[in-house]
């Protein structure tokens, strides 16, 4: 085998640098932040963390929604920065801003309606001990319903940044996502606990000090962005209407409905999941909550090296340099794993030690230790998987991803994990392990396809 068009020379790996650091360090700082903001609220309870936990479940649902639609839409900008169409970028941001609208309104309504309802699904009284379930519904339906309004924040951040990444300017969201995560972490502290002559609002508090903090992202990138009409020249003239040329929109809606379609059913299947493990108690909840805020913070590399492959493979797509793309492509993957071969035995090595931070259960605290023992077993896996659904999706294979990605996941792990939580008596780390592990089908699936190159193609000139 020929290993070198795996790896990359010292200016391909330089220019990978140039994008990824920056995303990486704003996911680390964010997911850092997060896990600081879960670790606070876990040490007012496990009925508060949990409630959060679970809220946080279903905000996930309109987060990668948002992130669907939007990044639909984006293949598209990607593509236009590429070729310098101005105006195909201003287009694209418009139909950007158009989802957001939708999203935030169809969203927020469904929540703000149905979150006690919703919450409740995930709360079963297995004789665990460790929490109390009205209360957990009770602190989940507030904190829920003060996030829904950093909804509106949260989604020009999102409109803005893609757009931005999507022109090569990666260093401002960073910036902006710095900034917003440490004003998040004072006023968790000064609100979850009462500092400075402020109540003690627990995870209310904690809802409102991420709301804050989105206000001051949005303002950060907004603000900057339209100081930057020298450099962006696709910001003349950008708010002077919100009308897109229905070709366009046309073309770009067969991309971004099936991709947000995705995205939604994809997030629902998680939290469909994550409700199939907590028929095993309130331990099983708590613990997941742990080990999926701690094992964000090492899956940076790999959800950046998506984002990477987005916009550089499709640019060179964009103009044209389809076998360039393929060879980028293939190195991005190898960087990928190879870097989470790296994050896993690093996991490895903290995964008994960060639990022992919470106020909880001892039986909560091992069970959080045995999950991210799976997830740096399976990180390589998903992290190829990850790389593979950036790939087909950079060439707008909207079905063939929607197919990899979602259907995926509702055929095989939905069931797994429905059937083995259910009617077995296999121990919830064993069943974890085995829906994780079926991921392994999914990567022989996707090297297929990606090796087969039918992504590699320009959508943008496609008529």
């Amino acid at each position: 085998m020929n290993w070198r068009k795996y790896i990359g020379d010292k200016a391909f790996y330089k220019m990978v640098l140039a994008v990824f650091l920056p995303i990486m360090l704003q996911q680390g700082i964010t997911n850092f932040v997060g896990l600081l903001d879960n670790i606070m609220v876990g040490q007012v309870g496990t009925e508060q963390m949990s409630g959060v936990a679970i809220a946080n479940q279903l905000m996930t649902i309109f987060n990668l929604c948002l992130f669907g639609g939007v990044s639909g839409a984006g293949i598209y900008g990607a593509q236009f920065f590429g070729q310098k169409n101005d105006d195909g970028v201003r287009h694209t941001f418009r139909i950007k801003m158009w989802i957001g609208i939708v999203l935030v309104v169809v969203c927020g309504s469904i929540f703000l309606i149905g979150g006690r309802d919703l919450i409740s699904l995930f709360l079963t009284d297995s004789g665990d001990n460790v929490g109390d379930i009205a209360l957990t519904l009770d602190y989940g339906q507030k904190y829920l319903n003060v996030m829904l309004i950093g909804t509106i924040p949260f989604a020009i951040v999102q409109i803005y940044s893609s757009t931005l990444r999507e022109a090569k300017v990666t260093v401002l969201p960073m910036v902006a996502g710095i900034v917003a995560v440490f004003v998040n972490l004072i006023f968790n502290y000064i609100l979850i606990f009462g500092k400075l002559g402020a109540p003690a609002m627990g995870c209310v508090g904690a809802g409102i000090a991420t709301v804050i903090s989105r206000v001051v992202e949005c303002l950060i990138i907004v603000l900057v962005t339209h100081r930057s009409k020298s450099r962006l020249s696709f910001l003349d003239g950008l708010y002077k209407s919100m009308r897109v040329p229905f070709a366009l929109f046309k073309k770009v809606m067969v991309t971004a409905i099936p991709l947000l379609v995705n995205e939604m059913l994809w997030s629902i299947a998680m939290t469909v999941i994550l409700q199939c493990y907590s028929v095993r108690g309130l331990s099983a909840v708590a613990a997941l909550n742990i080990s999926n805020t701690v094992c964000n913070l090492f899956f940076i590399v790999y959800f950046a090296c998506g984002n990477v492959i987005g916009i550089l493979v499709g640019q060179l797509l964009g103009a044209n340099k389809i076998e360039e793309a393929r060879d980028t492509d293939r190195k991005l993957l190898t960087f990928s794993v190879a870097s989470c071969l790296v994050m896993s035995l690093l996991l490895a090595v903290i995964a008994p030690l960060i639990p022992q931070i919470y106020n909880t259960a001892d039986q909560v605290r091992e069970l959080a230790t045995k999950f991210m023992w799976v997830v740096c077993i399976t990180m390589p896996i998903n992290a190829f998987n990850h790389g593979c659904y950036f790939t087909l999706r950079s060439g707008g294979q909207m079905m063939i991803t929607f197919m990899f990605d979602c259907v995926y996941t509702w055929v095989v792990n939905i069931p797994l994990a429905f059937i083995l939580a259910r009617f077995t008596g296999l121990d919830v780390v064993l069943v974890y392990f085995i829906v994780q592990g079926s991921e392994i089908i999914k990567s022989i699936i996707g090297g297929t396809l990606v090796a087969k190159g039918i992504w590699a193609r320009n959508v943008v000139d496609e008529k």
